[in-house]
């Protein structure tokens, strides 16, 4: 029989104290470990929360402004003369993936036959055209195209080349109506195509009539420059 004398238990049990102490230490610094870890994975998932439900605004807030541009589009498509504000009564395109909206004017208005000088009756277009760009595109940049048919020049051919120097004539014609009835210079840009861009064939008379134009063109997507002011050197 094995004797266990009281001087050897009295270590042994202070031991085994010890060494469960120790144990419970461990155990209390990994709950608190985890505790903690807890409560940052509440707090992130929270975050989460938070950033999916303000991404889901903003996400219904782009769907409704796709839903307007789509509205707009839809009804510009439709009637572009009235939902441009340019009127029926003008010849008014407008083009979605160009962002452009194109108003086109026949030369026979603003132009004699060979000539680049404005008819003082085109005034009354000009000024309607003016207007509406001054009320609702007066921060877009503005081209003149000026466009002609394929016919040689024989009645002004001292005056003109060909037909390119004559359509750059003609736009620059409308284009400086523009600027002294107050669209800022550089917001307008003249440019001439000739008869390389015809809209009907060349053929017929009423063919050469409606690509003997010049177009304003609005750039939708083009903004002016914000100014800047000058300052002196004092």
């Amino acid at each position: 029989m094995l004797l266990v004398s009281r001087k050897s238990v009295i270590p042994l049990t202070c031991l085994v104290a010890l060494c469960l102490m120790s144990g419970c230490t461990d155990y209390k610094k990994k709950y608190d470990y985890l505790n903690v870890e807890h409560q940052n994975l509440k707090g992130r998932f929270e975050n989460l929360q938070t950033e999916r439900q303000q991404l889901a605004d903003r996400i219904a807030q782009d769907q409704q402004t796709i839903d307007e541009l789509r509205r707009q589009i839809e009804e510009l498509n439709k009637s572009p003369g009235d939902a441009t504000g340019f009127g029926n009564d003008l010849e008014v395109e407008f083009d979605a993936a160009a962002g452009t909206i194109t108003v086109t004017l026949p030369n026979t208005i603003l132009f004699e036959s060979g000539k680049a000088s404005l008819k003082n009756a085109t005034s009354t277009e000009l000024d309607h055209i003016l207007s509406v760009i001054k009320q609702k595109y007066a921060d877009k940049d503005i081209d003149v195209v000026g466009h002609t048919d394929t016919d040689p020049i024989v009645k002004t051919k001292d005056l003109w080349k060909d037909n390119l120097e004559l359509s750059a004539q003609r736009a620059l014609s409308v284009a400086r109506y523009l600027i002294s009835h107050g669209i800022p210079e550089k917001q307008v840009r003249a440019a001439a195509c000739g008869s390389a861009r015809p809209v009907a064939p060349n053929t017929t008379a009423a063919g050469k009539a409606k690509n003997r134009r010049v177009e304003i063109v609005v750039n939708m997507r083009r903004a002016a420059p914000a100014k800047t002011q000058a300052q002196g050197n004092g």
